[in-house]
Order: C-alpha cells, then sequence, then structure tokens
C-alpha cells in the first residue's frame, strides 16, 4: 500500500481506484485496532480488573483496616480500669452489642475467690450471688497416640489360645488415624493448603510427617473413597436436569519434569432445591489430560435428562435424538455485552444488560417455588421479555457492521437464545449454568496453591476428594468430621449398603460420642492423666482392652479422632452406625 503512494498516478481514474483502495485498507485496519483493543482490554480485566459483572461493580466496600485503625486508637486512649475516676467495676461502654458465645462450646471456669475471711474485720464471708465472664479462647489441637494393646491369652484348661482380633483400619498396616487423613484431605481440597505445607505446619509441633508420607496417605484414602464417589456420579446422572462444566488445571509432564500441559477437571451438578425437589445435592468431578469432546460424553454416556452448560463445542456429542437436551445459559450471553459495555460504553449493550437484569428480577421471584409455579411465572412475566428482547437484537444487528465485537456479542445471543428458551417453560431448569460455576471457585483457590496435578493419578485422587468434600458442603455438612466418621466405617462397610455413608445420611450425632473428660485437655490438669475407671474395661463379646492416654502437642482434628476412636472401642455409642461389626465377625466387602 505505501509503495503505490510514492509515484502518484496523474489519470483520475487511477486516483480514484487508489482512494478506493485506501478506503479498504482504513477500514480494514480499524477493525484490527478495534479487535486489538477489545484483545487489551479483556487480558488488562483478567489482570487487574474486578470479576463481579454488574454495573456498580467499581463500588468497593473496603473498610476493614479502616475499622482496624479505629479500634487501635480506641486500644491506645481508652482508660484502664486502674486509673483515677474510672471504677474498676464500670463496664466499658460498647457501640454495638455482642452475640451470646455459643452454647455447644465447652466451658472451663476459673473461680477467682476474696478468700474465706474478711479483709477488714476477719469475719467469716458468705456467697451472696457471683458475676460471670466470658471470654472466648482458643486452645491449639494436638495429635494423640491411640495404644491399641491385645493381650494373648492362653487357656488353664486346655491351654487354647486366644487373642482380640485387629480392629480393622483405614490403611493396614499403617499408622494414621481415620480423623487424621480426614483432617490431610481437608486441608489440601477445602483449605486449599498444599502438602508440603502441612508438613512444614506438623513439623512445628515436632511431628515428622514427610511429604512423601503425606502423599502416600492422600492417595490410600483417596482410593477407599472411590466407591462413594462413584455412587456420587450415579445420583448426579439420575436426575431430571444437571448442570456441566470444566476448568484447567496445569499437570506436570512425564518426560519433561519442569514442563506442564494443561488437564481439565470437569465438574456435574445435581442441585433441585431451586424448586424444592427432594434428591439431596452433589457434585461429581471428573479428571482428563485434556479437553476433548469425548470426555463429557463418556461421563453422562446414557444421561437423556437436560443439561445446563455453556457453548463449549465438546458438548454437542450429547445432545440429539434419544440423548440429553440443552438449556443454554444467559449468564454467557449477557457476559460479551457487559465486556462491551466496560470498554466501550455501548448503549445498545446496556440495554441488553438492563433487560436480562428484568428477567433475572422473574427468577428470584420464582426461586424456592414448585416447578409448575416456577413455569407459570416465567411465561407470564419473563416469556414477553425474552421475546422482545430476541426481536430487538435481530432488528439492531443488520445496524451494526459485521466485524465489530459488538455484532459478533450479538450474533452469538442470537445462536443461544434458541436454546435457553427452554427453562421458560420447565420449572425445573435454570436460565444459566451458576450452580456449576460455583462448584468450579473450589478449583480455582486450590490451583493458586499447588499450581499443578503431579500426574494423572494425583489428578483422579483430587477429583475423588472434591467430589465428596463440595457434596458434604453443599449438604450444610462439616466434611472433615463427615469424612472421619466415614473413614472409620467404611472398610468393614457393605459395598451394597454405600447409600448409608453419604453425608445427607449422615447425623452430627456421631461427632457428640466422645468422652467429656477427654475435652479441653490442654489444661494443665489435664494433661498426662490417666482415667482409672476407662482402663481394663469389658467390652461386649469378652475382650479386654487396656487404654492409656499418652498426649502430645499436635494437630485439632486428630485429638478428637482419638476421643472418637475412644468412644466407639470402649463405650457403647449412642448411635449405630451402618457397617458397625460386631466384635469376633470377620470384614466383609459384599
Amino acid at each position: 500500500m505505501l509503495d503505490a503512494l510514492k509515484p502518484l498516478p496523474d489519470d483520475p481514474e487511477d486516483l480514484k481506484d487508489l482512494v478506493s483502495l485506501m478506503g479498504e485498507e482504513i477500514k480494514s485496519q480499524a477493525y484490527l485496532i478495534e479487535k486489538l483493543k477489545g484483545q487489551l482490554a479483556a487480558h488488562q480485566k483478567a489482570r487487574f480488573g474486578s470479576k463481579s459483572e454488574s454495573l456498580d461493580q467499581l463500588t468497593f466496600d473496603l473498610s476493614e483496616d479502616e475499622e482496624i485503625e479505629v479500634a487501635a486508637e480506641t486500644q491506645k486512649t481508652e482508660p484502664a480500669p486502674g486509673d483515677e475516676g474510672v471504677e474498676a467495676d464500670q463496664p466499658a461502654k460498647r457501640k454495638h452489642s455482642r452475640k451470646p458465645l455459643p452454647d455447644h462450646l465447652d466451658r472451663v471456669d476459673e473461680v477467682l475467690s476474696p478468700g474465706e475471711a474478711c479483709a477488714d474485720c476477719g469475719g467469716n464471708l458468705r456467697q451472696l450471688g457471683e458475676d460471670v465472664t466470658e471470654e472466648l479462647e482458643y486452645i491449639p489441637g494436638r495429635f494423640v497416640v491411640r495404644r491399641i494393646v491385645r493381650p494373648r491369652m492362653a487357656c488353664s484348661c486346655c491351654e487354647a489360645f486366644s487373642q482380640a482380633p485387629l480392629p480393622s483400619r483405614p490403611i493396614e498396616r499403617g499408622r494414621p488415624g481415620p480423623g487424621l487423613l480426614a483432617h490431610v484431605l481437608i486441608s489440601k481440597y477445602c483449605d486449599h493448603l498444599p502438602l508440603y505445607r502441612q508438613s512444614a505446619i506438623y513439623a512445628r509441633e515436632k511431628v515428622d510427617l514427610h511429604r512423601s508420607t503425606l502423599t502416600d496417605w492422600v492417595g490410600r484414602s483417596t482410593a477407599l473413597l472411590e466407591p462413594l464417589a462413584d455412587h456420587i456420579g450415579k445420583l448426579a446422572r439420575a436426575g431430571p436436569a444437571l448442570f456441566a462444566d470444566d476448568t484447567p488445571v496445569k499437570m506436570q509432564t512425564e518426560t519433561k519434569t519442569k514442563k506442564a500441559k494443561t488437564a481439565r477437571l470437569w465438574s456435574y451438578v445435581r442441585d433441585e432445591r431451586p424448586w424444592q425437589g427432594q434428591a439431596p445435592p452433589c457434585t461429581w468431578y471428573q479428571f482428563s489430560v485434556d479437553r476433548k469432546g469425548e470426555h463429557p460424553v463418556n461421563h453422562l454416556s446414557g444421561y437423556k435428562g437436560t443439561v445446563h452448560a455453556d457453548g463449549y463445542a465438546g458438548f454437542n456429542g450429547l445432545f440429539g435424538e434419544d440423548k440429553a437436551s440443552e438449556q443454554a445459559c444467559m449468564v454467557h450471553v449477557r457476559r460479551k455485552f457487559v465486556e462491551i459495555y466496560e470498554r466501550d460504553g455501548s448503549a445498545i449493550a446496556k440495554e441488553v444488560i438492563e433487560r436480562i437484569a428484568v428477567l433475572y428480577g422473574v427468577e428470584k421471584e420464582a426461586r424456592g417455588q414448585l416447578p409448575e409455579e416456577r413455569a407459570t411465572l416465567r411465561q407470564t412475566k419473563a416469556k414477553p421479555v425474552f421475546d422482545d428482547l430476541e426481536d430487538w437484537l435481530q432488528f439492531q444487528l443488520p445496524k451494526i457492521s459485521g466485524k465489530t465485537p459488538l455484532a459478533q456479542a450479538i450474533r452469538y445471543a442470537l445462536g443461544r437464545m434458541p436454546k435457553a428458551r427452554a427453562y421458560l417453560s420447565n420449572g425445573m431448569l435454570e436460565p444459566d449454568n451458576n450452580i456449576c460455576e460455583r462448584s468450579i471457585r473450589p478449583i480455582a483457590l486450590g490451583r493458586k496453591n499447588y499450581l499443578f496435578m503431579g500426574s494423572v493419578g494425583g489428578g483422579k485422587a483430587a477429583a475423588i476428594a472434591y467430589t465428596l468434600i463440595e457434596t458434604a458442603k453443599m449438604n450444610s455438612v462439616d466434611p472433615e468430621a463427615w469424612l472421619t466418621w466415614v473413614l472409620t466405617h467404611v472398610a468393614d462397610h457393605k459395598i451394597n449398603r454405600i447409600d448409608e455413608l453419604m453425608p445427607w445420611n449422615w447425623t452430627p450425632e456421631y461427632q457428640n460420642t466422645r468422652i467429656p473428660e477427654y475435652q479441653n485437655t490442654r489444661i494443665p490438669e489435664y494433661q498426662n492423666t490417666r482415667i482409672p475407671e476407662y482402663q481394663n474395661t469389658s467390652v461386649k463379646g469378652g475382650n479386654t482392652r487396656r487404654i492409656r492416654c499418652s498426649c502430645a502437642t499436635l494437630s485439632t482434628s486428630a485429638c478428637v479422632i482419638f476421643v472418637v476412636t475412644f468412644t466407639s472401642s470402649v463405650i457403647k455409642s449412642p448411635v449405630s452406625g451402618p457397617g458397625q461389626r460386631k466384635p469376633g465377625k470377620k470384614p466383609s466387602r459384599e
């Protein structure tokens, strides 16, 4: 083009052709500049911007540091109780009332008595009442070594040998108890602590647990728990609708340890709570080394319900005759217009965002109602807005240059909206895939800490752990307490009764079977104390065990595990858990 401008032609027709060529070149460069500006804005937002898509996302409320500053100044200027003019018994004034401390927490009383004699006349003091001040304290946890002593006995008459069988453990010939295994899994996959950090934390407590030891425990624990994850997968695929999405994770290559390739974790969620469904919510994760469409097809083979998904072409193999039906995501439609509005302030993009907001206003009203009521409400209030939006976008598209990002967003919306229309007449469907996208957040937080998967086996183990932990959280169950209970019973549990181990069938009664004497054992007078009434205690079936408590300072949940294990071994639990083996009965894996 520049070479054509050097010798300007004298012929008018040639000049017209040159001007026309310049116009096409300018137009092409304008499109390229617009495209590059959009890519630059997207990269800048991904790196520096907010993740929120609302119009008021720049309204920040970061008052933490300000409140800390005010509290620090108050602490410096507030008069002490012993200062002149300040009564010792006068409570300090607070700007707000505080909630009482939870009743389920253990109380440790510290009695401060003035003595039995009056300081003035020496007479005897009698109690008129008492003032109680409660403060919340934190006691660091600790590991406890559980010693299982099995005396070898011989009959004095026939000299027959007798010994109690060793109870089943999660890892045979292994040292970790169920609580410690659950704590390691929760720390890695729920609290996002890589194993090398956990090893350093335990080292501060003078317990050497090398990272290789922890990886072995994680691998064996997830292999033991795999039947539970498979059962959750079956339940997720048994519903009338599910939500599907995937997220990238780095995986270390086998040949070059310093390089990683992009693998995938797929998430499939069944959640019927928005329309009062009776099935418990669950999340099923699967790991794959790439993003080929064959993976979701294999995961959901035979599924004929409705799949909420984005526009990824890999999901297309799920849909068709005698296959699943598709419910497109309106949030993905909206997201493209949000990006354009943030970059250019387009009036068309703003109008689309506001109309979609009306649709979600209807959804807010429909949430929690029965499917028939939701469908009726949507047909009355949402369908006219949906139809008008689709017609309006078709009217606006010819007015816009076809290569602009706005035109691309409109074409994407017009391609996805017919597949999103099904939710208007089916109350069991949602207009978006937000439920599944929320299940991706824990993985996004975790990969920022452990950075990459070490192998395919490590990715599959992570999928099992995420499946169990996130399903427990969806059912408002403490995942660590539940996993502790599961790891205690799973080795002896019949495989055809696996549903009894699901989190929705677990109740907190199992975690309340602790012996009170072992609680608050961080207080000095309880340390290294033997409880005589539990030594040489006869257990049902004639087995005799001698229990000794030898405590060393370590982690929080392991102490609970020692107590829970102790209770189920010596004292009859108030609730008989499924799979609880009778003394002398061999383990069953039917």
